[in-house]
């Protein structure tokens, strides 16, 4: 026997909608887009395909959407979604330019990207990267530099990227002056000439950046500061506090996906995969960069560095012409902060504002750095 189902007044459908998100690619950067569509009572099968997922319980992790395509629920258990997979899928990856050098009396390890010709009579260019990402953000810039007939040399700093990363109390306890004394190591083994120019972004370890150069003015022609605490206003990040937490410090430094996340949560833009995997790698390796940089965020003092940054750097004694080129999309750094700094020695600072750049303006726009730095080192 057949029963026939009741048929219901047109009043009573309504058609399911979904979210779609899609990626618009606009000279290498990638901006999400959120589009609401309807599903078609023809194309049933599309509805199933499309339809909206159960409950994810990794669904914390999962919201970025650069990290989906590396942390997710996998289908098939013994083909996708284990570390091992995704190590062995992003390995190699990152590595342009780089090379390795061991410095100091601990002998530590740095990973150097270098371009150009240390010969070159235009100098060398010091690109200095902040917490938590790498050099690999200044591959572009340095790439394009060099053809511009400058010496280019990015390293990652001990404990960040793919240099070497020791357990703290055992050659090397993240200080200021340990992060200070290695670069003059670094620069040392490989025979810089100085002066050099300068570049330097971002927070913690690019604060200290600054804080060598006033400590090293001589070794320094020029400087171009890119997005990086420079007033005593300047805010915290909100991961930087949370690293200082005991117990949830530990917990949080973990995250495979810590620097992506923070990149992207100061940028208009996403990553693209293959960015984000280069950004992740240190950290889904082992659990060394994590812990180093928890002990960086718990040994910096923040109100005293950005004082000594805000004062030194706008004080008559400091004579060398700086370079402020600001990605006015900052989500982690205000304009405000540029601008405030600028106002402490204005015949001395000049302020070139990026549209449409974020936190990493080398990242986000490197075009527009390129032209920047060329104009200001020429």
């Amino acid at each position: 026997m057949v029963l026939a189902a009741p048929l219901l007044p047109s009043s009573s459908l309504s058609l399911p909608t979904r979210t779609t998100q899609v990626l618009v690619d606009f000279s290498n950067r990638t901006t999400a887009t959120t589009i609401r569509t309807a599903s078609t009572a023809q194309n049933p099968k599309d509805d199933d395909d499309d339809a909206t997922p159960g409950f994810n319980p990794f669904g914390f992790v999962t919201d970025n959407p650069s990290s989906r395509a590396a942390i997710q629920l996998p289908q098939v258990p013994a083909e996708d979604g284990n570390v091992g997979q995704m190590l062995y899928r992003i390995e190699d990856k990152g590595r342009e330019f780089g090379k390795y050098v061991v410095a100091g009396r601990e002998r530590l390890r740095w990973f150097v990207r270098e371009t150009g010709s240390p010969d070159t009579r235009r100098g060398t260019i010091l690109f200095l990267h902040g917490a938590p990402t790498q050099s690999f953000s200044y591959r572009v810039v340095m790439s394009q530099m060099s053809d511009s007939g400058f010496h280019c040399l990015a390293p990652d700093w001990i404990g960040f990227g793919f240099s070497d990363m020791p357990q703290p109390g055992y050659g090397f306890d993240y200080t200021e002056k340990e992060f200070h004394e290695a670069l003059d190591d670094l620069l040392e083994e490989m025979k810089v000439k100085t002066p050099v120019f300068l570049v330097v972004q971002g927070f913690l370890v690019g604060s200290y950046g600054l804080t060598w150069a006033l400590k090293n003015a001589s070794k320094i022609s020029k400087l171009a500061i890119l997005n990086t605490p420079l007033t005593v206003s300047s805010p915290v990040p909100g991961l930087l506090k949370q690293l200082r937490i005991p117990l949830f410090g530990e917990f949080t430094c973990q995250n495979a996906i810590i620097a992506e996340r923070f990149i992207e949560a100061g940028s208009p833009y996403v990553l693209k995969s293959e960015k984000a995997d280069v950004y992740r790698l240190p950290y889904l390796r082992s659990g060394g960069p994590g812990f180093a940089l928890l002990e960086a965020a718990r040994k910096i003092n923040f109100n005293n560095v950005l004082s000594e940054v805000a004062s030194g750097l706008t004080s008559k004694s400091w004579d060398k012409p700086i370079l402020v080129a600001w990605g006015m999309a900052d989500k982690h750094l205000p304009q405000s902060v540029a601008e405030e700094f600028r106002k402490g020695n204005p015949g001395n600072i000049k302020l070139k504002l990026i549209e449409g750049a974020g936190h990493m303006p080398q990242e986000d726009w490197p075009e527009k750095i390129i032209e920047a730095l060329r104009q200001f080192f020429y």
